[in-house]
């Protein structure tokens, strides 16, 4: 069928980029997030992208335009955060959003903050590491 809708070509789940430290301030502090066309941004999905870092896609509410907010990838600092968490034996945090009530998730050996994408480990456990279930105590991995 020439003249059909199966002939357009599929819409492009990016979106326009949206960038500044104000924004990324914004973002992890919760707050309502104006749209470059005058409404605000509603948020439509996270990506967790291969290098660590994460991709926010939001929407105008005025016109309907998306955009894209690009999340670093943990700093250094920020993954010794999360890997004491994890040794203190408490449900790791992430350490840039202002809600203690935000756990990371599981994805795989990999753990990952629902809200921005960003990976903070590479494994849960390395060799010689020791963990602790924060519910029920038992130690995962080698005694000391």
């Amino acid at each position: 069928m020439v003249n059909g809708w199966h002939t357009q070509k599929p819409v492009s789940s990016e979106g326009l980029p949206l960038k500044g430290k104000k924004i990324l301030e914004q973002y992890y502090q919760g707050q309502r997030m104006e749209s470059p066309e005058g409404g605000t941004l509603h948020l439509l999905r996270i990506r967790p992208e291969p290098d660590g870092s994460g991709t926010v896609l939001m929407e105008c509410s005025v016109s309907s335009l998306r955009y894209e907010l690009h999340i670093p990838k943990a700093t250094r600092s920020e993954k010794t955060a999360v890997k004491n968490q994890q040794s203190e034996g408490m449900d790791p945090t992430c350490p840039r959003h202002t809600d203690p009530r935000e756990k990371l998730l599981r994805s795989g050996e990999m753990l990952v903050c629902p809200k921005c994408g960003v990976r903070y480990t590479e494994k849960l456990l390395r060799s010689g590491e020791t963990l602790v279930c924060p519910r029920c105590g038992v130690r995962y991995g080698k005694s000391g």
